[in-house]
């Protein structure tokens, strides 16, 4: 049996992923500072949490992250991937964004996956190689309105995924990110307005919000070198469409 790490476990993609990956044969570590959310995890898996190991864990805490890796590398099951699902979101506009709001989505959302990856590299490169999966956005991709501070961190992240995928080939680890439009998850719920969902629908081809579980399947798929062993330094944009679309009438 294969380890996984997911960060952001407690709910929306992080959740499903875990769900969709214990069900096809990983063992996952669950990551979330969200204690609580770890436990409901715990006891909504049932039978399969046989298959879980949970840690309660702040990505943006150096020294809990360093203690965190030494666990990862005594794991019985070797640590073979990463997924950095762990993230916060914000809906500002550039003039109203302040600094210390920019600074902290930038924290959680790059400098966590950074710092994650950086002291779980070691370990994957120990075990042969294995996989780096970020969760980044269309908002890294195209200048959503109001995604000045989170739009840049996930654009941050589309970078640093293509730099990690060069430096660390060698060492048989695949890094790829994930792009997601509209997802159905709770940041989304809390988030999005009635005005802003009317704008998704108008400009998302298949007219639609996905599901976690959607993108989860394109998270499993990128995670198994079995299945995208020659795939690396991408970006799959999981997202009806939105950014491929010009012209919609």
């Amino acid at each position: 049996m294969r380890s996984i790490v997911v960060t952001g476990a407690g709910s929306g993609i992080g959740l499903s992923t875990t769900e969709l990956l214990i069900d096809t044969g990983w063992h996952v570590i669950a990551v979330d500072r969200d204690a609580a959310a770890l436990e409901r995890l715990t006891q909504r898996l049932g039978n399969q949490a046989a298959f879980l190991t949970t840690v309660p864990l702040d990505i943006t805490d150096e020294a809990a992250i360093a203690d965190f890796a030494e666990r990862c590398r005594r794991l019985s099951h070797p640590l073979e991937a990463l997924v950095n699902s762990a993230g916060v979101g914000s809906n500002m506009r550039f003039a109203d964004t302040t600094t210390d709001q920019f600074r902290r989505i930038y924290e959680i959302n790059v400098v966590g996956a950074f710092a994650l990856s950086q002291a779980l590299a070691p370990i994957l490169r120990e075990n042969g190689g294995g996989s780096i999966v970020h969760i980044a956005s269309v908002s890294g991709i195209k200048g959503n309105l109001g995604r000045s501070a989170y739009g840049a961190s996930k654009g941050a992240l589309i970078t640093l995924t293509k730099i990690m995928a060069v430096e660390l080939a060698d060492d048989l680890i695949r890094v790829n990110a994930i792009a997601p439009g509209p997802i159905e998850t709770p940041m989304v719920k809390e988030n999005h307005t009635a005005a802003t969902r009317e704008e998704w629908h108008r400009t998302v081809p298949l007219r639609r919000y996905g599901q976690p579980a959607e993108i989860a399947s394109a998270i499993a798929f990128l995670v198994d070198s079995r299945q995208s062993s020659y795939v690396t330094g991408q970006v799959l944009a999981v997202d009806g469409g939105f950014t491929a679309a010009g012209l919609m009438a």
